[in-house]
C-alpha cells in the first residue's frame, strides 16, 4: 500500500514501516439531527494542509513519526450492520500488522468497531471518551445500533468499570443514573482525567473524541451541538494528560459535520486536535 496524494499533512509514510494507520469511516446513516458526518475525512485532509507538521504546544513534528494514511473506507449506505463488520475487519488488518489505528468518523456508532477489533486483542481494554452526551441508551426509535446508543454497545464488549466518560452534559436521566454504577461519567468537565490517567497508565486504552464536546461557539460544524462544552485550550490540556498514557491502542475523532460550519472553523479545530492527539499518544 502506498500513501494517499491527498493524504493527511504527515501521514505520507509507507504502510509497513509506519507505526499508526489512519483511515476514514465515512457513514453517518444513524445521525438523529443534522446529518453530514460522512464528509468529514475528506474535509479533514484537504484542511490539514493549513496546518504545519510541527506543534509548538508539544514540541513535536508529525516528520518525526511513521505514519500513513489509507484513505476512506468505501462503506454502504444505510446499512450499518455492513458498515460496521467493514471497519472491524480493517481494524484487524491494522492490529494484525502491530499498528495503531486512527479513524475519522463519520456519526459516532463507528466507534463500535474498532473497539470489538480491539478487545479481541486485550482482554482490558478500556476506553476514555469525551463527548456532550452519555450515548448510554440501550435503543432509540427502537434500534439498538445508534450513534446514541453506541457506548451501550461499547460497554457490552468492555464491562463494568471499563468505560471514563468525560464533559458529558445531555443524556436521558435514567443513562445518568445507569451511569453511576456502571461506568465513571464525569458531567461537565474533565477534573478528574488525571486520576483516570494514572490509573490506566500502562493498561491497553481505546481513546474516542466525539468532536460535539467542544462548545458550538467553537465548534459549531456537528450534527448534534451542545452549549456549554470545552473550548481549544481546554482540550490541549486533557490531551497534555493524555499523553502520559503508555499504551493507547487505537484512537478516533467523529462528528464532525463540515458543511454546518461555512467559515471552515470547525474542520480546522478537527485538523488540529488530531494533529496535538497523534503526538501525544504515538509514541
Amino acid at each position: 500500500m502506498k500513501a494517499l496524494s491527498n493524504s493527511f499533512i504527515g501521514f505520507e509514510d509507507d504502510f509497513d514501516e509506519s507505526k499508526a494507520v489512519l483511515f476514514g469511516a465515512p457513514f453517518d446513516g444513524t445521525t438523529s439531527f443534522k446529518p453530514g458526518a460522512r464528509f468529514a475525512p475528506s474535509a479533514m485532509r484537504e484542511d490539514s494542509w493549513g496546518l504545519e507538521s510541527y506543534s509548538p504546544y508539544l514540541e513535536k513534528d508529525l516528520e518525526d513519526l511513521k505514519l500513513f494514511d489509507y484513505g476512506d473506507l468505501e462503506l454502504p449506505f444505510g446499512d450499518k450492520r455492513n458498515a460496521l463488520r467493514m471497519i472491524q475487519e480493517h481494524v484487524q488488518k491494522i492490529i494484525e500488522s502491530d499498528k495503531v489505528p486512527i479513524m475519522i468518523g463519520g456519526e459516532h456508532l463507528v466507534s463500535l468497531a474498532p473497539v470489538k477489533a480491539l478487545s479481541k486483542k486485550y482482554d482490558d481494554l478500556n476506553i476514555i471518551h469525551f463527548d456532550a452526551h452519555t450515548d448510554l441508551r440501550e435503543e432509540y426509535l427502537g434500534e439498538s445500533l445508534s450513534h446514541a446508543t453506541v457506548m451501550k454497545r461499547i460497554y457490552d464488549q468492555v464491562g463494568d468499570g471499563k468505560i471514563n466518560q468525560f464533559c458529558i452534559r445531555s443524556g436521558l436521566k435514567e443513562e445518568f443514573e445507569w451511569a453511576k454504577k456502571h461506568t465513571h461519567l464525569e458531567k461537565f468537565t474533565y477534573n478528574t482525567l488525571e486520576s483516570c490517567v494514572k490509573r490506566l497508565k500502562d493498561k491497553p486504552v481505546y481513546v474516542t473524541v466525539d468532536l460535539d464536546v467542544f462548545d458550538p461557539s467553537v465548534f459549531p460544524g456537528t450534527g448534534t451541538p451542545e452549549p456549554g462544552g470545552i473550548n481549544f485550550h481546554h482540550m490541549l490540556e486533557i490531551i497534555r494528560v493524555l499523553s502520559k498514557l503508555e499504551n493507547v491502542v487505537g484512537l478516533d475523532l467523529v462528528e464532525l459535520s463540515p458543511k454546518y460550519d461555512t467559515s471552515g472553523v470547525s474542520t480546522a479545530v478537527a485538523c488540529k486536535t488530531l494533529r496535538e492527539l497523534v503526538l501525544a499518544i504515538i509514541k
